[in-house]
């Protein structure tokens, strides 16, 4: 898994050749707002209990939203 996604900026630059602005693909833009939005429900969450992954599987087997 590449943790870096590889992004295709095209630069709007002023008279001087200073960069300005930023045009991305609109699926790679998509991409990142959605990488900001799971960014910030991790930050809301980071305070939350956590459990352990049998008592999780035990919880959703008890809710029957495991397959038997």
């Amino acid at each position: 898994m590449d943790i870096m996604p590889q992004f295709h900026p095209q630069y709007v630059t002023d008279g001087d050749g200073n960069k300005k602005a930023v045009i991305l693909p609109i699926e790679e833009y998509k991409e990142l707002l959605e990488d900001l939005d799971d960014l910030a429900v991790a930050a809301e969450r980071k305070n939350e209990s956590t459990v352990s992954h049998e008592q999780l599987l035990t919880e959703l087997n008890k809710d029957g939203l495991l397959p038997h």
